[in-house]
């Protein structure tokens, strides 16, 4: 369910807004994306892991907040990070 490493790795190098950065919104909102992702396909195929839902509702919400403060920080940067990921069709 958790994506790899590598992945993860893969999704900061896109993301990233300089060298070192592992924590900005615009990461942490593309992580969140990939794992919310990968759980949607867990879920579709085992409907009863009332455990994993909650999770993923949990992430849903920390992306949201994620997003919510994107947008009042940065509204080009929000725009960015929703065309990217396609979020908000």
């Amino acid at each position: 369910m958790a994506i790899t490493q590598e992945r993860k790795n893969e999704i900061i190098n896109e993301f990233k807004t300089h060298d070192n950065d592992t924590g900005s919104p615009e990461v942490q909102i593309a992580v969140l994306t990939e794992e919310i992702t990968k759980l949607n396909e867990h879920l579709r195929e085992h409907k009863k892991d009332h455990h994993s839902r909650r999770g993923l509702l949990k992430m849903v919400g920390k992306r949201r907040n994620l997003l919510t403060y994107l947008r009042n920080k940065d509204i080009t940067r929000y725009r960015e990070v929703i065309r990217k990921l396609g979020l908000r069709r």
